[in-house]
């Protein structure tokens, strides 16, 4: 199946509109039961908003376009019987992970320091998709969800990596 046939598009107009379109497509993500989750989610979800401002000035019209991606990525479960499933969600996190580091590599004190540096959006449809707001004229912040328990130690030392 092609990544980018669940994707759509939509127009809306209040707050209720875009609330019903994250609920179905949290209905749409896959799931799988883990030990740490009973609904772990098996796949990544992107909402992703996109504002247009427009001001009509007499001299110069002009207008602003803005985006916000709101993104929720797969955890990064090891071995178990969906080992296909979450080798996709591995390849997917890894070049994530490579993206923003040769974006770093790149930028130190807010200046290039390298040319050519070949950096991998296209491998993974989710790259591609955030490619906008992971380098360039934007503002990424990342939340995680860590546990300080022992328990849960190794996962949250793969989340922070």
């Amino acid at each position: 199946m092609d990544p980018m046939e669940n994707l759509s598009q939509h127009l809306v107009h209040n707050h209720n509109d875009m609330e019903d379109l994250i609920n179905l497509g949290n209905a749409n993500r896959t799931t799988a039961s883990t030990g740490m989750n009973g609904t772990s989610s098996r796949s990544h979800g992107i909402f992703t908003i996109r504002f247009t401002q427009a001001w009509f000035d007499a001299v110069v019209p002009r207008e602003t376009l803005s985006k916000i991606h709101l993104v929720d990525l797969a955890g990064s479960k090891r071995a178990d019987f969906r080992l296909k499933e979450g080798a996709n969600i591995n390849k997917s996190l890894i070049i994530l992970g490579s993206v923003i580091s040769a974006l770093a590599e790149l930028s130190v004190g807010g200046r290039s320091t390298k040319k050519k540096t070949f950096i991998p959006y296209r491998d993974p449809v989710l790259t591609w998709l955030l490619k906008d707001s992971l380098g360039g004229n934007s503002v990424t912040t990342m939340i995680a969800t860590i546990s300080p328990t022992n328990v849960n130690y190794l996962e949250t030392l793969s989340t922070l990596r």
